[in-house]
């Protein structure tokens, strides 16, 4: 696939299309007799749930690998099994799993995410912040409101607005509004090009850590040791504070589940001045 010379298919599981009992039926159908025509020697579950132990068994793989920690039944699906942490965070996780399968890990990790795609019409030299404040997980995305404030505290820099929702904001002059407007290459793009980048727990989060050092990762519920930014030098904000990553405590508080509201942007805003150089 282009930007990756180590992937040449992709058979993306239609998440979106099978909502409604009707519809369900055609389209898994015709899904899994796609992937049954994959015939791999190895599949490797680094997500461990039901859903992807039955696309490794329906992709009638020779042998399925999997980790210990693994949920909902799907450990019974395995050939081999990757003893893992269920403390330790998930990219040392995914490498146990790596490990089994023949991978040898060699430290410091390299990430060579490609360089991604510019977006026409886009001024890229112009300086910018990147924001992305949407996410799957309950109670993860930040409010409209928070999103607005963002904006209007960097004002007059530019903030570019990025992620895939349907929620709509109120945008300030100094704002871009991309949502729902990038492929994956261009995100990368706009990560490497931005003064710096604030994300919520996400995917996107993850490429900025493995891009550059210029991160903000904001988490409410989750455990930034479990699924943080696997990047020492970024920094993450949890329950009223703000730390780098080699400098989060060994344990977490689970009383220390706070929301990001509006009162917090002012703080990683101020924060982001003095240690990126927003004017």
């Amino acid at each position: 696939m282009r930007g990756n010379r180590d992937v040449n298919h992709v058979h993306i599981f239609p998440r979106e299309e099978l909502r409604g009992a009707f519809r369900v039926s055609a389209n898994l159908l015709r899904w899994i007799k796609k992937a049954r025509q994959l015939k791999p020697d190895v599949a490797l579950d680094f997500q461990g749930l039901l859903r992807s132990a039955f696309i490794a068994r329906v992709s009638r793989a020779h042998e399925v690998f999997g980790m210990s920690d693994a949920r909902e039944g799907s450990r019974l699906t395995y050939n081999r099994i990757a003893r893992v942490d269920r403390r330790a965070h998930a990219v040392d996780r995914y490498l146990k799993l790596a490990e089994i399968f023949g991978a040898e890990i060699k430290r410091p990790l390299r990430f060579p995410l490609p360089t991604g795609d510019a977006l026409p019409r886009f001024e890229h030299d112009d300086p910018f912040i990147l924001l992305h404040p949407y996410a799957r997980g309950g109670r993860k995305s930040l409010s409209k409101e928070v999103i607005t404030e963002f904006c209007r505290n960097f004002a007059p820099a530019r903030v570019v607005v990025v992620g895939v929702s349907r929620r709509r904001f109120s945008a300030p002059d100094n704002c871009i509004d991309l949502s729902n407007q990038t492929t994956l290459l261009q995100l990368i793009h706009l990560i490497r090009k931005a003064r710096f980048f604030i994300s919520v727990d996400s995917g996107p989060m993850h490429i900025g850590a493995a891009v550059n050092d210029h991160l903000i990762s904001i988490h409410t519920w989750t455990d930034p040791r479990r699924v943080g930014p696997y990047n020492d030098k970024a920094w993450v904000w949890k329950s009223g504070q703000l730390s780098r990553v080699r400098e989060l405590p060994a344990t977490a508080n689970k009383k220390d589940n706070q929301a990001f509201e509006l009162k917090h942007v002012a703080q990683v805003a101020e924060h982001a001045r003095t240690h990126f150089g927003v004017a």
